[in-house]
Order: structure tokens, then sequence, then C-alpha cells
């Protein structure tokens, strides 16, 4: 029995040329989802490619690894959250590795399983844990947080300027238990007037990020990256709004940089000294036919930086 394939991989020809993936090559897929990435590296990577799948969500790991049961010993899945992706390659001894791939965001999978309340679309209950032994919920903030303290999740990780007065009327309306209800509920304070996005989009990702401390695993994660790298290896991290690609962004302008000391800085005190090249000044999106066969690429930007 075949399994059941929800997500098609964004921009996937564009990640096999972004990472330069050659014969014997050893790559990580620090965000594992389905596999479908790490399906496409490995055929690249034949003969003697390996690939080390990484990834918070047990079921994206379970599948991920059904997938690619034929690949035997060149790829390896781990249950483990992209935060201590140093740790775990130097563990496997998979270090250096020729390049280090990242897809960020939740994946269909994550949007189509019952009871993880990702998908604003049906009655699920409140979780959005990427990994399950994880205490904090979406419904511990939805139901648990101070008003203004809801407000700013919702404002500064969601960037909605409805933020007030969507907190107001979740607080108003406690306890919220289904991510329907709570999708809803944000429609009747903010309605759509026109626009395609359903306006629960931003507070549903700012509570998911909250909930899952995404930023500041991301920022933690793209620093370990670059010293598993060996000396040409490839970083391409794809993003899908702009918190995220802000922080990649930054991070790679500040990696490929001898000298971070604050603007008017007589003399460089900070000795720091360039660890990757810029392979792309502005970010790779997606071609309009991708987009029109996979919703999911419309706000992809995929940036890429090359050890030196």
């Amino acid at each position: 029995m075949g399994i059941e394939l929800h997500h098609t991989p964004v921009m996937t020809p564009e990640v096999l040329q972004a990472l330069c993936v050659q014969p014997g090559g050893r790559y990580i897929d620090a965000t594992l989802g389905e596999g479908g990435h790490s399906t496409s590296i490995l055929s690249a990577a034949d003969p003697g490619g390996q690939v080390l799948g990484l990834d918070a969500d047990p079921e994206a790991v379970s599948v991920a690894t059904e997938r690619l049961v034929d690949a035997g010993e060149t790829f390896l899945a781990l249950n483990v959250n992209f935060r201590d992706i140093r740790a775990t390659a130097l563990r496997y001894e998979f270090v250096p590795v020729h390049g280090v791939l990242f897809d960020l965001g939740v994946s269909s999978l994550q949007l189509d399983r019952e009871a993880r309340g990702f998908s604003f679309r049906r009655a699920d209950p409140l979780d959005m844990r990427f990994d399950f032994d994880q205490q904090l919920t979406a419904a511990d903030i939805v139901n648990d947080y101070a008003e203004s303290e809801l407000a700013d999740v919702i404002f500064h990780l969601g960037e909605d300027r409805a933020a007030r007065r969507i907190a107001r009327a979740i607080v108003r309306n406690r306890p919220i238990t289904t991510s329907l209800e709570l999708a809803d509920l944000i429609e009747k304070v903010n309605p759509r007037r026109g626009s395609r996005i359903h306006p629960a989009t931003r507070t549903f990702q700012a509570i998911r990020i909250a909930v899952n401390d995404e930023l500041s695993a991301l920022e933690t994660a793209l620093e370990q990256a670059v010293s598993l790298l060996g000396q040409g290896g490839r970083l391409a991290v794809i993003s899908y709004h702009s918190l995220e690609d802000r922080i990649v962004k930054n991070f790679i302008r500040k990696q490929a940089s001898d000298c971070i000391c604050p603007p008017g800085t007589p003399v460089c005190v900070c000795d720091h000294l360039a660890t990757v090249k810029i392979i792309t000044r502005r970010p790779i999106v997606p071609t309009d036919a991708e987009i029109e066969t996979n919703s999911r690429a419309r706000s992809a930007k995929l940036r890429v930086a090359e050890r030196i």
C-alpha cells in the first residue's frame, strides 16, 4: 500500500542548484517534512550521496522514513528540532557537509492532520505544537495570556495591525477550544474586505511561532549550520513571511562581513571575520507556473550563502 503524500516541495530545481548538489555529497535537510526535498537531493547526489533529515514533528519523520525506506544507509531521519542541528550532526559524525537546507513554516502534512490545530478550516483542538513533548500549546496562549500580552504576540509575530481588536475579542469570548471557533471569531471582528487571504492567517501564524519559539530556534540553527559546512558548502533557506526572511537576510549579511561594529566606530574592535559569501543578493522566488500549481509557493523566498 503506497504512502499518501500531501506536500509538494517548493522550488526543488532551484534548491538543487542553490546547494550545488553533487554525487557523493553529504547534506542536511533541517526541515525534513515528508521528505520531498531529501528525495530529490539523494537522487541528484547519487552515487554515494547522503542526507541527514531533521524534524521536530515525529509524524513527519515517520512519513519521510517510510517514503525513503529504499534509500538504506544513505538516508537517516531523526526527530530533532533544528536548534540542535550541530550537536546532532556531531553525534552522528555527519561533518563537514556540502550543504544545509531549511524550508521554514508549516507543512501540508501538519495542516491536513486533524487534532493539530494548524488549520482554521476545521474544528480541531488548539494545539499547534511541532513537538508533542513540549508543554505550551495554542490553547494556553489563546485562553491564558493577558490581553496586552496576546495583542503583542499577534502584532509582533503576525504583523497584524488589528492585533488589539483581535486580542480584545478573544479575551471576551474565552474559553475558545477549536481552531475553527478562533478563526470565525477573528473574521467577525476583522472582516476580509475583499482580501483573498483569510483574516485569521496572521493570528494563526503568530500563535504558531510563539508556541514553537520558531524565530529564536531559527537564529540559533543558522549559526550552527554554517559551522557544519565545509569550504564551498552551501546554506539554502526558504522563508515564507517577512519575519523569517529578515532574520535570514540579516544573518547572511552579518556572516559575510569582516566587521560588524556599529556604524561610526572609528576603528574596528569586533575582530569579526566573514564566514560566508552571499550568493543571492536578491532572494530567488518561484516561477509563475509553480505558483499556479502549488499555492504554498506563493510567498516563498530562497536565500543562499557559501562557506569560505
